[in-house]
């Protein structure tokens, strides 16, 4: 990061900016990569450029975009976020039954977000099929498509589906670089040329325009091109972690797709405390609901440490 050549990105000017930003549209098969400083903004810009106020957007139950994005939405685009399906994804059937016909009594739907892998079901893959047959039903009727990838490369490591593969059918398709693949910082958002104008406008009105990030970005470049394969070890870690959770009697939501464990256990809050005094960090998504994730930083040897004392933690209550 200290060794990095830099410019002014407000002027396109940092080369290591732009770098990454090349290495990371053509990775996805985009034509136009643009570097934001969190998921959150590059998430809600992407929403800002394909709909205008007053439109509606259709994602699928607990959408990151809806319900972890401190209302930017309904805030910052004027837009609508309707949520329809299960927790990772929804049919034809539901998705055409959400569409309401051309009234100027009804708000329009202008977008479909999906989300893989789905944070809150648990890290969920959204099958590439799935995504094809919602993709031609939206071309169709004229709708954007937009997935929120935050970890996208978790879907392709698990499935070994290359990214570009996944990207094809949207619009727009936003990437952390600070989840998985372990950067201090940064987003990414692959898209085509003709949107990527205004999807750059926008970064800028929401003052996402940053001087000499090339030190960030070349954090994330390294993360993006080292720590990419890496990430089948977190998938193994968190299906070894949801056993011995089981074996311990949690309740685990069945077989991680990835790096995420879902589980429950009934001492709500005062597990979660005694669970983090014990050195074990976790988010609760309900009150007996947790979400544990497997990372970088957490070797095969942490998880029965880990299984351990999340027992302990529940015994104290």
């Amino acid at each position: 990061m200290s060794d990095s050549p830099v410019g002014d990105d407000v002027f396109g000017e940092d080369p290591s900016v732009n770098y990454l930003q090349d290495a990371f549209s053509e990775l996805l098969g985009k034509e136009y990569g643009l570097f934001f400083p969190s998921g959150t903004m590059a998430n809600q810009v992407s929403l800002q450029t394909l709909t205008r106020p007053g439109d509606t957007v259709i994602a699928s139950q607990g959408a990151h975009i809806l319900r972890y994005e401190s209302g930017s939405a309904a805030g910052l685009a004027g837009i609508h976020i309707e949520t329809i399906g299960e927790k990772s994804a929804f049919s034809l059937e539901e998705l055409e039954a959400a569409i309401p016909p051309r009234d100027p009594h009804r708000s329009p739907v202008s977008l479909v977000a999906l989300e893989n892998t789905h944070n809150y079901a648990g890290g969920k893959i959204v099958g590439l099929e799935t995504i094809k047959g919602i993709s031609n039903m939206t071309t169709k009727m004229g709708i954007g498509l937009h997935l929120d990838g935050a970890r996208l490369w978790n879907a392709s490591i698990a499935t070994g589906i290359p990214l570009a593969e996944w990207a094809e059918p949207f619009d727009t398709v936003s990437c952390c670089l600070s989840k998985g693949l372990g950067a201090p910082v940064g987003s990414l958002v692959a898209t085509t040329k003709e949107i990527g104008l205004t999807l750059h406008r926008f970064r800028k009105r929401m003052g996402g325009g940053m001087r000499q990030a090339g030190v960030l970005a070349s954090a994330g470049f390294y993360a993006m091109t080292h720590h990419f394969d890496r990430l089948a070890d977190d998938h193994s870690n968190a299906k070894i972690l949801a056993k011995k959770l089981e074996e311990k009697g949690f309740q685990v939501e069945g077989e991680p797709d990835t790096n995420i464990v879902m589980f429950r256990c009934d001492g709500g809050t005062k597990f979660l405390q005694a669970a983090r005094e014990l050195g074990v960090l976790l988010i609760a998504f309900e009150e007996f609901r947790f979400r544990a994730v497997t990372h970088l930083q957490i070797s095969t040897s942490d998880i029965e440490k880990a299984a351990l004392l999340l027992e302990e933690a529940r015994e104290k209550n």
